[in-house]
C-alpha cells in the first residue's frame, strides 16, 4: 500500500522498505511534521505483514539527520518540555520519532548514514538494529557546546557504545566528531562502505533479513533487545516464551526439509 508524506520518502521492494529522511536543506533535521510522520510511519509499518525489514536513510550526501530543527522550536504544538506547567509533565522527540518507543515496531531496522549524524539523530540511531555507514559519515554531539545537557542521547549511546567512547563524545561536544572507520572500530558500526555503495549494501542485508521467517527474525530480535534491557537470569524466563512464540512449525518444518535435501544457503565473508 503506497505511503503518502511530505517531510519522508517511501520505497518498497519486495519485503524491504526504504525509508528516507527528506530535508535535505536542513541537513534532514526533524520538525513537527516529521516527528508526526515518523510516528505514523512506524505504526503502519508494524501493521503491514509485507514489510519484514526497513532501511532508515537520509536525503543527499552532506547529513544523516541532525535533530531537531532549530527553526522549529517556536512552533506551540512541537512536543518538547514541559506540559502542564511542572516538570512532571515532559514531552520528548524520541516519544515520537524512535521507531520502537513511538511505534512499537519490532521489524529488524537497519540505518544507512550517508553523512552527519549528530544530536537528536541518536534518538533514531539508538532504536535501530544496526548500522552502516558511508566512509564520509561522522557522529557527534554538539548539546554541551551549546549549554544543553546531553542526556536521551547519552543514554541512548550508552547502549551501542563503550562508556569512555560515549563520555568523551557527549562531553567534547562541537569539539570533537567521530569517524566511520573509529565508529566501526568500537561497535557502533558494523559496516563501512564507500558512499556510492550505501543503499546497495543495506538493501543487500535487509533483503536477506527478510528472505528468512519473519516469525523467528522478529522474535530473535526481540530476545536480544530483552537481554540488552533486562538482567540475564530475568531475560533466560523470557526467553522460554520467545522459543514457543519464534519457532512456527511450517517455518521450521520447511527449513529442516531444505536443510536434509542437501541445499545450502550462498554466504559471503565480511
Amino acid at each position: 500500500m503506497p505511503k503518502q508524506f511530505t517531510t519522508l520518502r517511501y520505497e518498497q521492494r519486495d519485503h524491504v522498505a526504504l525509508v528516507t529522511l527528506d530535508r535535505p536543506a536542513l541537513h534532514n533535521a526533524f520538525d513537527l511534521a516529521m516527528m508526526r510522520e515518523l510516528r505514523t510511519l512506524w505504526r503502519d509499518l508494524r501493521e503491514d505483514d509485507g514489510v519484514r525489514a526497513v532501511i532508515l536513510t537520509g536525503s543527499g550526501d552532506r547529513a544523516f539527520c541532525t535533530g531537531v530543527d532549530r527553526t522549529a522550536l517556536d512552533d506551540p504544538d512541537l512536543p518538547i518540555g514541559t506540559r502542564g506547567g511542572t516538570p512532571l509533565h515532559f514531552d520528548d522527540p524520541g516519544d515520537w520519532i524512535s521507531p520502537k518507543t513511538a511505534g512499537d515496531l519490532w521489524k529488524p531496522v537497519i540505518a544507512a548514514v550517508n553523512g552527519m549524524a549528530c544530536g537528536g539523530a541518536f534518538y533514531l540511531l539508538g532504536q535501530v538494529e544496526f548500522i552502516i555507514a558511508a566512509e564520509h559519515a561522522t557522529f557527534f554531539d554538539p548539546h554541551t557546546s551549546y549549554g544543553m545537557a546531553s542526556v536521551f542521547e547519552s543514554m541512548a549511546m550508552l547502549q551501542r557504545m563503550p562508556l569512555g567512547e560515549v563520555m568523551r563524545m557527549q562531553l567534547t561536544g562541537a569539539y570533537e566528531r567521530l569517524s566511520a572507520r573509529r565508529a566501526q572500530e568500537i561497535g557502533l558500526v558494523t559496516e563501512v562502505v564507500p558512499a556510492a555503495e550505501l543503499l546497495d549494501a543495506a538493501w543487500r542485508v535487509a533483503a536477506d533479513i527478510a528472505a528468512q521467517p519473519p516469525l523467528a527474525v522478529q522474535a530473535t530480535l526481540r530476545a536480544v533487545w530483552y537481554a540488552q534491557e533486562l538482567g540475564y537470569r530475568q531475560a533466560l524466563e523470557v526467553a522460554k516464551t520467545l522459543v514457543q512464540l519464534g519457532n512456527d512449525p511450517a517455518s521450521l518444518a520447511e527449513g529442516q526439509a531444505a536443510f536434509a535435501s542437501g541445499a545450502r544457503i550462498p554466504w559471503r565473508l565480511r
